[in-house]
């Protein structure tokens, strides 16, 4: 019972029910690249190798940021720096993880198991970011635009073909919500000398950005579309993405974060899950 317990704290302390974010932009480009449903062997494969990078990043991520994160009082009370978990513990999920990842890599192909130091190597790095770089929300997204691109070469075992505005609009979509949700943090990271867009330019010019960001993001997603040949139903899901971009912005305002929550964890995954659902549909009725 104790070691379920202990389970439950990691898997809360890496928030591991937001790997709905990623999950289903990978399934995303399996999808495409199978022009319908993958083998069931390629779609757990994949589940297990998403499920095991963002593990493992997002414990790497408590890990680097536990010293910043006892002194911040919003994130004080993390299992890490709350002493729920040892440093000991947090290691091994990290070690665990990055394992499971790369043994779904290789059961694959070889291109993903080629693709999965650089993918992996990106998900850490951004936790270091923030130490040295205000474009850290930039690199954050560059490395969940692998999602997608993972998941295409998962079922094609190539690059070729492969609709790369659907990487850029990730991109760009996780640049925009990260910049927003670091606004929480922009008074802290400054004071502890840490680097973010809120913190270089306050939170209003770091909202205006995140609203570039998301034009780009939504502009990239439409584009995919037509490169891939879709259909009216992926572009019905478009219009719920456009709806649910726009009301993050219409909900949280630079002197008002108090709903932060729902714009970053409510509306970002029904973007991405909307998005996957309007793919799959598509493919299914030969879009």
């Amino acid at each position: 019972m104790k070691m379920i317990e202990k389970i439950r704290v990691l898997l809360e302390m890496i928030k591991f029910k937001h790997t709905v974010f990623a999950l289903p932009f990978a399934f995303m480009g399996a999808f495409l690249a199978a022009r319908g449903a993958p083998s069931l062997r390629v779609f757990l494969w994949v589940l297990v190798a998403m499920a095991g990078a963002r593990t493992c990043a997002m414990g790497f991520n408590r890990i680097a940021d536990r010293r910043f994160d006892a002194m911040n009082p919003r994130t004080a009370n993390r299992a890490l720096p709350a002493g729920e978990v040892s440093l000991v513990e947090s290691w091994l999920m990290v070690a665990v993880s990055g394992a499971l990842f790369f043994l779904a890599c290789f059961m694959l192909n070889r291109l993903a198991l080629l693709m999965a130091p650089f993918a992996l190597g990106l998900t850490l790095l951004y936790s270091l970011t923030k130490r040295f770089t205000w474009l850290c929300h930039v690199v954050l997204g560059v490395a969940l635009a692998f999602s997608p691109l993972g998941g295409w070469v998962a079922v094609s075992g190539t690059f070729e073909g492969y609709p790369w505005f659907l990487s850029l609009g990730v991109l760009f979509w996780v640049a925009g919500f990260d910049t927003i949700y670091a606004c929480l943090d922009a008074d802290f990271d400054r004071v502890a000398g840490l680097f973010s867009l809120p913190a270089r330019y306050g939170r209003r010019r770091a909202f205006h950005l995140a609203v570039f960001f998301h034009v780009l993001a939504f502009v990239f997603f439409t584009a995919t579309g037509y490169v891939a040949g879709l259909n009216i139903y992926y572009f019905a899901g478009i219009l719920i993405t456009g709806c649910a971009l726009f009301y993050q912005h219409i909900v949280v305002n630079p002197t008002d974060l108090s709903r932060i929550r729902v714009s970053f964890f409510s509306m970002n995954g029904i973007i991405a899950i909307t998005l996957f659902a309007a793919t799959w549909l598509s493919l299914a009725t030969h879009g």
